[in-house]
């Protein structure tokens, strides 16, 4: 992502393919079980693809999600259409039996560089109530071991809220024995089922941000959505740790003065830890049982925090070509049916301005507006104003940039 001109394009374009989806999760932004009408055809589909190159190289990820994009009966050839212009695709289906060995091993064999699932939580208890379905955090998990075993890179999602958010760290092991590498955390924004679902205090949402940059020392690819405060956690953490490269790829373990490092941090405990960032008994819980869970941490930090937001180096296009900043942003931008997406992109005013980081209130004065920026959608979904403060955000708008030294 070096060097990329988020003015210019972005790095990921979601397409929701369709609405389909056999699943009701009670925090979905999308409300339909069947496909909609208006819903973009084939040929459509393709002409869209095509569409992506003139954005140039490198090109977008695209990302063919839903509802569940195994509804639409031509996702390969949309995917193999995508893969002979070079452009890269992920696909993000739903844990219903659609997702069979057979279209497992066709994900391998088409080239998809990635498959997201959703996993809420490490008991079926709570994963089934969120996801609607009984049983199905049992498919999920059986999932995950099918993909991974049949050698795909593949990325949890989990959506995380008062109702689950303890059941955090258990995940963590769940991720590590299924073989998962990426680990994407959605920090909940009231926009379609998900209205009616309570969402982290500014408090908890930091100590939650703290534990994530821990999880992501188990060698963990971690990332987080409408979170983009995780980036102040981060930069803070990895201030503390002299010899952490911030790209996971440069990271070399095995150098001894980066043994040395992680060593020391490893014995800092979450108590340490929660008195030199000012968080709270969350925090503690949830790094204390990572620990008594996993063990001390095993490598550097795997937390990654590109300067990216809703309409900054990502775009949504919704199942009837109409596009948005992101899937929680609901400002239609413009349809790709009237106007290629890389003009929306590149001309739209909002966009222009979010990506200027023209912010209104606490975040139009933060130091932190260009690297964090807070979360567009939260804002919206809160005031009304896409350009307004993240009412979750748990750093003071004059924050002074003193990064507190860890007690050793």
């Amino acid at each position: 992502m070096a060097g990329i001109n988020f003015d210019d394009r972005p790095i990921l374009v979601f397409w929701e393919s369709t609405k389909a989806c056999l699943l009701a999760c009670k925090h979905c932004r999308a409300e339909a079980m069947d496909a909609l009408p208006g819903q973009l055809s084939t040929e459509e589909g393709l002409r869209f693809i095509d569409s992506l190159a003139q954005f140039g190289r490198p090109y977008p990820v695209l990302i063919i999600t839903g509802g569940d994009v195994m509804m639409r009966s031509d996702v390969w050839e949309l995917v193999n259409h995508a893969n002979s212009l070079g452009i890269p695709v992920g696909l993000a289906p739903s844990v219903t039996p659609n997702l069979s060995d057979e279209n497992i091993r066709r994900m391998k064999e088409s080239g998809v560089k990635v498959v997201s699932i959703s996993l809420d939580a490490a008991s079926g208890a709570i994963h089934d109530k969120i996801r609607g379905v009984e049983n199905h955090f049992e498919q999920t998990v059986k999932a995950l071991y099918a993909l991974t075993q049949a050698g795909i890179t593949v990325q949890v999602n989990t959506v995380v809220m008062p109702e689950n958010v303890h059941e955090l760290p258990a995940l963590v092991k769940i991720l590590k024995e299924t073989g998962v590498s990426i680990w994407e955390v959605f920090f909940l924004v009231s926009v379609g089922r998900g209205k009616a679902a309570p969402e982290l205090s500014p408090a908890e949402c930091q100590d939650v941000a703290h534990f994530l940059y821990d999880a992501s020392r188990y060698d963990l690819i971690v990332r987080t959505v409408e979170a983009p405060y995780f980036r102040c956690v981060v930069n803070a953490r990895n201030a503390n740790d002299v010899d952490h490269a911030d790209s996971a790829d440069s990271a070399d373990d095995a150098n001894p003065a980066n043994l040395a490092n992680l060593a020391n941090s490893a014995a800092d405990s979450a108590d340490d830890i929660a008195a030199a960032y000012g968080l709270g008994s969350l925090y503690r819980q949830l790094s204390t049982e990572l620990r008594e869970r996993m063990g001390d941490p095993r490598t550097q930090a795997r937390s990654q925090s590109s300067k990216t937001r809703d309409g900054k180096g990502i775009i949504f296009v919704s199942h009837d070509g109409d596009v948005y900043p992101s899937g929680f942003l609901p400002i239609p931008l413009g349809n790709i049916r009237e106007k290629p997406l890389a003009t929306i992109y590149r001309e739209n005013d909002l966009l222009r301005d979010i990506r200027s980081a023209h912010f209104h209130g606490p975040c139009g004065t933060c130091e932190y507006r260009e690297d964090c920026g807070g979360s567009r959608s939260r804002s919206f979904a809160a005031t009304g104003d896409a350009l307004g403060s993240d009412p979750a955000c748990p750093f003071p708008p004059t924050h002074s940039g003193h990064v507190p030294e860890l007690v050793r």
